[in-house]
């Protein structure tokens, strides 16, 4: 026990700090090649850096090499874990530099669980509280392909507002921590600190006035590697109901655009600024239904306030993951 915490609190540090003191160094780096984008909904329209994914992947990358080290018992685990969100970083990599078509992103995020599957792992049982594992030897495969796009691209959905990808992230990734240490799967908890701290460290230049954009490669590593851990931690299900508000988003967006599609490429927006730089829902029919859009179905609000109401909405999910983590303890 000694040894894990000591590798919890090395891990957690290592993760925490590289994304904190790399990411004004890719600030600036950013800012001189003018790899900027406006922030719209900020008054005077500022240009902010973007991608923030470099800062965010390193973090991980070092993070989850001290843990290998220090862990050889769960090597192939962690190896699975980095393999798979660094090829969903250079997935996002890509749509930073072109947007791609709709379906790009779900194809190529699919095939960045193949390693999970290569390295064997994965657990081919389900588990579902009280009632246990159910054994799915060859529908699971599915389940994991399609694992990684679904927390990829919900992550990416939920980027529109300052500070609101990273934030979600804390919050889900923390309560996906404490469900692992719940399971007693300590070794797999550690590695998800990781995610937990960067995200920390991440949200202190991406929060409210944003000073970068994690865009793609940062968006989808963070879900990538979220999704990855639910999988080689065999916590799928609670990973679900800890992502709560970011799947709802997505499904709304979904349903009612009936088809799978860009966010870059809708010309019909969600909300509308006003005069006084607060967020509106749109009255426009043919724009898509999301969280945000319906957070303002009672009227305009600030950007903070509706990533105030965000987060509300994480933590009550996460606190619901949790509870699906005891009682799924109490069914093993």
């Amino acid at each position: 026990m000694q040894d894990q915490i000591i590798a919890a609190v090395l891990v957690s540090a290592i993760a925490f700090f590289t994304v904190y003191f790399f990411t004004p160094l890719l600030i600036k780096f950013l800012e001189k090649r003018n790899l900027t984008v406006k922030d719209y909904h900020r008054k005077g329209g500022a240009m902010v850096a973007r991608p923030g994914g470099p800062a965010i992947i390193s973090g991980i990358v070092a993070s989850e090499m001290a843990l290998y080290v220090l862990m050889p018992i769960v090597r192939v685990e962690i190896s699975a874990i980095v393999i798979t969100t660094i090829l969903a970083f250079f997935v996002g990599l890509v749509d930073d530099k072109k947007v791609m078509g709709g379906w790009f992103k779900p194809l190529a995020l699919a095939l960045t669980v193949v390693p999970i599957i290569l390295l064997g792992a994965y657990d081919t049982d389900l588990a579902f509280p009280l009632f246990g594992a159910v054994k799915i030897p060859l529908l699971y495969i599915v389940v994991a392909i399609f694992m990684i796009p679904i927390t990829g691209n919900t992550i990416n959905s939920i980027d529109v507002l300052n500070g609101v990808a990273s934030g979600f992230m804390v919050i889900a990734s923390s309560a996906l921590t404490i469900s692992l240490i719940i399971l007693e799967n300590y070794e797999i908890a550690i590695a998800s600190l990781s995610l937990v701290f960067v995200s920390l460290a991440f949200y202190k230049y991406h929060k409210f006035p944003c000073k970068i954009f994690p865009g793609d490669s940062g968006a989808l590593t963070l879900g990538a590697m979220y999704g990855a851990i639910a999988i080689v931690g065999e916590v799928e299900v609670i990973a679900a109901v800890a992502l709560g508000p970011a799947i709802i988003n997505s499904f709304l967006f979904l349903s009612s655009m009936k088809r799978i599609v860009e966010h870059r490429e809708i010309k019909s927006k969600p909300v509308v600024l006003t005069d006084d730089y607060k967020l509106k829902a749109t009255a426009d029919k043919d724009a898509s239904v999301t969280l945000v859009r319906l957070i303002l179905a009672g009227g305009p609000l600030t950007e903070k306030e509706i990533g105030s109401v965000i987060f509300k909405l994480t933590v009550f999910s996460g606190f619901l993951a949790i509870l699906t983590a005891f009682l799924m303890g109490v069914s093993l």
